[in-house]
């Protein structure tokens, strides 16, 4: 009954999530009290435990990278990145999501990719008011752009950490592995989103040539400020790049970051923190409760075991279902507690496999699953959330809706390939 009860709440959280009925934060704050109140949580474990409660890694990861932007955007350096961008672009509404998309995935192997949204994202708002366009369609199109990239590499998804470190998977085996089927992903997705968001290409030839005109160093308002920011920027990005060598987690590196760039800024700290989306924080210590019954309880563990039981010694199948089955699963879960879950799950049906090839199928499987399934829904990545909130922040809002109709296309386009990738790698 436990599970019934666990599984009927996130249902009723997930849809006035997903219906906006409701505030979502009001609406996962009520849903994970409800979880608690009836002891469907691990109780007061649901703060220290790593698998069953509130992961504080993504949590204070989101809070020092909120602040080191908040600091970074007194400089002015947005403004300069937006100008720069619409200049190159001259404006031309499909260049330019190619150009921002391009950004994006290419840092997101190297970053994280929730780290490149919060980069991007005020960016793309500026420079979409500047030439008075919609800012969602290249909000939307910078999420997905930043999980499909984010796949290729071990640090780029907080999933592949996790992968990685359950299956024993190097930096480079993701390399080998994952980045040429993400590349051809990406290209795919390049072209689909022509066809995509063709409606919302409009083209402003008066404020075009209005931008023309601007000089993009004139917007930086402090020049030695951003030489102090950018030098402890770069030390964040190489800590995060050199995650294996100094074993640091990567939440750690980004509050030294923050605490090192309030204090080479002179910031004002009441300031700056009032650019933390303090309601996306909010929202995901939710969400995590949330998720924590659904493990506690044991229902994300019987659909695996379920899984496993169906496909028996059928390797193929095994990794058709992992795949299909993460891509699924992940669209409606974070896909973070979702990876951490299902990791040792996986572990069990691997050590079953005799033929190495096709154990390392089934880790491939689960971890282009999780990556791409991450694109499923508005809240099944911590990318999509933390975007979402900078955008309903700086004036441009995206509906759960508005981003799951093109997210549910890109996730079943990845997935496919990703499966032909799959067999033709190592079943043929």
């Amino acid at each position: 009954m436990s599970a019934v009860a666990a599984l009927a709440i996130f249902v009723g959280g997930f849809y006035y999530i997903a219906t906006e009925k409701v505030d979502k934060v009001k609406a996962v704050l009520v849903a994970a009290g409800g979880m608690t109140v009836l002891g469907l949580t691990p109780g007061a474990e649901v703060f220290f435990s790593e698998h069953e409660g509130i992961d504080w890694n993504v949590i204070f990861l989101l809070l020092g990278m909120m602040i080191i932007v908040g600091v970074i955007k007194q400089t002015g350096l947005f403004d300069f990145l937006a100008i720069w961008a619409a200049k190159r672009s001259r404006g031309h509404p499909y260049r330019l999501m190619v150009m921002l998309m391009a950004i994006t995935a290419v840092a997101s192997p190297l970053l994280d990719n929730v780290t490149i949204v919060m980069l991007v994202a005020p960016v793309t708002v500026v420079v979409c008011n500047r030439l008075d366009i919609p800012a969602q369609p290249y909000l939307i199109a910078e999420i997905l752009a930043s999980n499909i990239g984010g796949a290729a590499t071990l640090i780029g998804d907080p999933p592949n950490i996790i992968i990685g470190s359950r299956a024993g998977l190097t930096f480079n085996d993701f390399l080998v592995h994952m980045t040429p089927i993400v590349a051809i992903i990406f290209a795919a997705f390049v072209l689909l989103t022509k066809v995509l968001f063709r409606r919302s290409f409009r083209y402003n030839p008066d404020r075009v040539a209005e931008v023309m005109t601007l000089q993009e160093r004139r917007a930086i308002t402090d020049p030695q400020l951003l030489i102090r920011c950018l030098v402890v920027l770069a030390g964040v990005v190489a800590a995060f790049a050199l995650h294996s060598v100094l074993h640091l987690e990567p939440s750690l590196v980004a509050l030294v970051g923050a605490g090192v760039m309030l204090l080479v800024s002179r910031a004002d700290t009441y300031d700056t923190l009032r650019e933390v989306e303090w309601p996306t924080l909010v929202f995901f210590m939710g969400l995590f409760v949330m998720v924590a019954g659904l493990l506690h309880t044991g229902v994300i563990e019987t659909i695996g075991e379920y899984v496993i039981a169906a496909v028996g010694n059928h390797y193929l199948g095994a990794a058709t279902a992992l795949l299909f089955g993460s891509a699924v699963l992940g669209a409606f879960f974070d896909n973070i507690p979702y990876a951490a879950t299902m990791a040792p799950i996986v572990e069990g049906l691997v050590a079953q496999v005799s033929d190495p090839t096709a154990a390392q199928a089934m880790w491939w499987a689960f971890a282009l699953g999780a990556d791409f399934g991450g694109n499923g829904t508005a809240v099944a990545a911590s990318a999509n959330v933390v975007a979402i909130g900078i955008a309903a922040r700086m004036g441009h809002p995206i509906s759960f809706w508005q981003f799951t109709r093109y997210g549910i296309v890109v996730t079943l386009l990845s997935t496919a390939m990703a499966w032909v990738y799959v067999w033709l790698r190592y079943f043929t």
